[in-house]
């Protein structure tokens, strides 16, 4: 989204800047106006700095006419937060501080710590999200207005066919080498021993938070074993029921804020979970967790168990859809059929060269239609399983083709169609709007729609 996006870009820019330059005067531009949109909307200098400061970090070779595309990037938020005015579309205060809650967890996350990302910022968290409190506010009124003028957007068949054929040969984009791999994931049974062990540790725990008013941050810090969230005192930003497992999303939507629940038991081991605070349909939470302790036993068994199931694909006594359904013990498995997807497009058609190292290193030794042996691996966080890797196809380096990229060549048509939908939507709606645009962007080509409306008020 819009928002979130350029929240991302200046909080980046402004503690990568802070990072180097801690004691650093502002600039000298710092106060200039860049631009204006309506009778308050006011877009700085210093922002579009801080901005292409940013893109630079990704590409060192954006010159300082990349500012014209950024401006006109946030003069655009700016109309769509005007007319979104004008209509009475509105965003709740408890989605706005999720969205910020959620983007100060990931520079936690990013710099390691809270009391880090303080230091580099030179500003508490709670300074941070007030400073960009209502950037993160229009942006997301801006998108909700967007989505709105483009909601009933559709592409058929036919106008992908016709984009595609208006593409010069010479120009067809080169894609590189992708796949699609699926995996059978059957996470090793633990020992009662084991698990009883973990649990009673889990219930000291709980009732030394419970019942003699122990801090759950505190303990979080000592005793919680998932890497992401312990050193923040448990937390786990804000979630919606999708964000986590279901056994997990059952037990924290039920808990009143402050309130902590009884032990629950997921494929990650056994959390205790304290709601902080319900906002309608997401959550604010914090957990502890306590992982049973996994023998080399356990793990053969697991295996042995995939290599069962492995003769019965190669045998065709089995599909690898039906091995999935049957024998996967893991959710989100389960929930692509077995496939890998990437996690911001869904797709299971995935680049090569941006696989993780474990299914990467299998790409030359797998043929299309093979499973791979039973192996133990790193899900992440020191979290390991058992799995088999089914290669369903490879496909080489290639010049863009219906065949092969129908999906991404949709993809590109839709955006298209939807930049038209929205070329058409300003034509029709600035002509009412007062732009005012500093003299030194006026020759900006992207601004040139904009360039006369200083006039109107």
């Amino acid at each position: 989204m819009i928002y979130s996006k350029r929240l991302f870009l200046l909080l980046l820019s402004v503690l990568m800047m802070a990072a180097n330059y801690t004691y650093a005067q502002p600039a000298v531009s710092a106060d200039k106006i860049a631009a204006v949109v309506g009778r308050n909307r006011i877009i700085l200098q210093s922002e579009l700095d801080a901005e292409l400061a940013n893109a630079r970090q990704e590409n060192p070779n954006y010159s300082d006419t990349m500012k014209c595309v950024i401006l006109q990037q946030i003069i655009l938020n700016k109309i769509m937060a005007e007319q979104a005015e004008r209509d009475s579309v509105l965003v709740g205060e408890e989605e706005v501080e999720a969205a910020l809650d959620n983007r100060v967890r990931y520079f936690v996350s990013m710099y390691g710590s809270k009391e880090k990302l303080e230091q580099i910022s030179g500003k508490t968290v709670y300074q941070l999200k007030d400073e960009y409190r209502e950037i993160i506010r229009e942006g997301m009124i801006s998108d909700k207005m967007k989505g709105n003028i483009l909601q009933n957007v559709k592409i058929t068949p036919a106008e992908v066919q016709a984009f595609y054929k208006q593409i010069p040969a010479d120009s067809l984009p080169f894609f590189p080498a992708t796949v699609e791999m699926g995996e059978i994931v059957v996470d090793p049974a633990v020992s009662p021993e084991l698990e009883q062990y973990a649990r009673q540790k889990l219930e000291d725990i709980r009732k030394q938070i419970v019942q003699d008013g122990k801090s759950f941050e505190v303990m979080a810090g000592i005793y919680s074993e998932d890497p992401g969230s312990r050193d923040n005192g448990g937390d786990l930003g804000v979630v919606s029921r999708t964000d986590v497992v279901s056994e997990f999303a059952a037990a924290a939507f039920k808990l009143q804020n402050g309130e902590v629940s009884q032990i629950v038991k997921t494929k990650f081991g056994y959390h205790i979970i304290q709601m902080v605070r319900r906002q309608g349909d997401q959550a604010h939470l914090r957990h502890i967790l306590i992982k049973p302790e996994r023998t080399s036993s356990d793990y053969k068994k697991a295996l042995n168990k995939l290599d069962s199931v492995r003769a019965m694909l190669i045998t065709g006594k089995i599909t690898f859809q039906e091995a999935v359904g049957k024998y996967a013990t893991d959710e989100m498995s389960s929930r692509t059929g077995g496939m890998v997807t990437d996690p911001q497009t869904g797709s299971s058609i995935l680049e090569v060269d941006k696989l993780d190292p474990g299914l990467a290193l299998m790409v030359d030794t797998l043929k299309p239609g093979a499973f791979s042996q039973p192996q133990v691996y790193d899900r992440g966080a020191g979290d390991k399983s058992c799995r088999i890797v089914y290669m369903k196809s490879i496909t080489t380096p290639h010049k863009a083709n219906l065949k092969d990229d129908y999906n991404r060549i949709q993809e590109a048509a839709m955006q298209q169609k939807k930049g038209l939908k929205m070329e058409q939507w300003l034509r029709e709606k600035t002509p009412s709007y007062y732009i005012k645009i500093a003299p030194e962007y006026k020759s900006c080509g992207s601004l040139q729609m904009w360039k006369d409306n200083d006039s109107k008020q």
